[in-house]
């Protein structure tokens, strides 16, 4: 999970051309002629006769909302009391993040991603977790530009990726598979989603249930790389609701409700960006942030300017600090965050670069600016909602009762 790409008007324009040009492509996971949701379990038409007779219309009225919860947990996370962590929190689906792949398209067995999930603590998650009826995904990712213009230039790579992926999903008994591609240049967008679709029709000949995901970015190349994703019959596509703000940015919530700095890009922006590219709703998961950035800034007041590059902060990292804060947190109204300002303990000098040299801003989600950007998912009309990165939260209250009441659809 990476930092959104900047947006620039030139860039949705482009980005969104290319997803209406793969949107007119036939759907890889399914019958000629059939539209991806129109397949999907519960929908009329699987409900229905098994033949269409074509592309189903996209709905007019947003259809009633789901309230599934996906949740990935990375490898760094799979320690210590995480079992007993996700025995309590109620995901409907179990994402462990994750495996890649080497040059020649084989699983790369050298990463500590793969040796944790296919290790005792990752054989543990996938049982307890179809003990519990929760559906378990193995996450594939690909990070960074020159390393996916190598693997999305090669068919024969790609499909020898494919076919091990699905093997490695059968041998460690998961439901299906996520796949996280970052830093894709628009022209791969196309092969890309022809890669989803082909991935899912292997992962569909060995595992008739079997399901394919696709985490995609908040800005207009996720919208054309989700687009693509959906149309090639992607049964879900986690929206990455989050990194709006980030290391080298100005300072503010990682999944703001709106922009208090004039920017465009917000959560209920980056919603209508999907639908316009066409993404089915009904398949959309808003991906929300369970971590918060800490920067150094000029002062305590909301929106200082940052005098340095952040750092990701965890709540599970800092029980102390949450348990007995400096000051109470101070609520950003526009951005809907909460705002930690922390006096410096090192008085401050030109050029100084220790932590706690100057002012400290802590931007970070709390339950209770989560549950309205949970209440966009509803009113959305989406097949739920998830989090990036379920750990994170790990004995801190309130999380799991925010997490109960939306599965319950309870968020008021």
């Amino acid at each position: 999970m990476t930092r959104r790409q900047a947006i620039g008007p030139a860039v949705l324009v482009a980005a969104l051309a290319v997803a209406l040009v793969v949107a007119v492509g036939p759907w890889a996971g399914g019958k000629p002629g059939q539209s991806a949701a129109s397949a999907l379990p519960g929908s009329s038409a699987a409900a229905g006769s098994s033949e269409t007779t074509g592309p189903a219309a996209l709905p007019t009225v947003r259809p009633v909302p789901g309230h599934e919860l996906y949740g990935f947990v990375p490898y760094w996370e799979m320690n210590g009391d995480i079992a007993g962590h996700l025995a309590t929190t109620p995901l409907t689906t179990l994402a462990l993040f994750s495996v890649t792949h080497s040059k020649t398209g084989k699983i790369d067995t050298s990463q500590t991603g793969y040796k944790r999930i296919t290790g005792p603590i990752g054989t543990q998650l996938i049982a307890e977790a179809h003990q519990r009826g929760v559906a378990v995904q193995l996450v594939y990712s690909s990070f960074g530009v020159a390393r996916n213009k190598r693997f999305f230039g090669s068919t024969t790579v790609q499909d020898a990726a494919i076919a091990n992926l699905v093997a490695l999903a059968v041998k460690i008994h998961a439901d299906g598979i996520d796949v996280d591609v970052e830093q894709l240049g628009d022209e791969l967008v196309p092969t890309y989603g022809a890669f989803v679709g082909r991935l899912r029709e292997a992962l569909r000949a060995a595992l008739p249930h079997g399901q394919v995901s696709a985490a995609a970015t908040s800005g207009p190349t996720g919208a054309a790389m989700a687009a693509a994703a959906a149309t090639a019959g992607a049964d879900r596509i986690f929206l990455m609701g989050y990194d709006y703000h980030y290391a080298g940015s100005d300072v503010g919530a990682s999944a703001p409700m709106a922009r208090s700095d004039g920017a465009q890009a917000d959560l209920p922006w980056s919603l209508d960006l999907y639908a316009a590219a066409g993404v089915p709703v009904e398949r959309t998961i808003l991906g929300l942030p369970l971590y918060g950035m800490r920067w150094r800034v000029s002062g305590p007041e909301i929106g200082a300017s940052r005098l340095g590059d952040g750092a990701i902060w965890v709540p599970a990292d800092n029980p102390k600090f949450l348990a007995s804060p400096p000051a109470p947190p101070v609520l950003d109204p526009i951005e809907v965050v909460e705002v930690y300002a922390v006096a410096p303990t090192v008085s401050p000098v030109p050029g100084d670069s220790r932590a706690t040299a100057g002012w400290q801003a802590i931007y970070v989600d709390s339950p209770a600016t989560l549950r309205p950007k949970l209440a966009l998912a509803d009113a959305h009309g989406l097949a739920g909602a998830g989090f990036w990165a379920i750990g994170y939260e790990r004995g801190q209250p309130g999380y799991h009762e925010l997490m109960t009441d939306f599965r319950a659809g309870k968020l008021d």
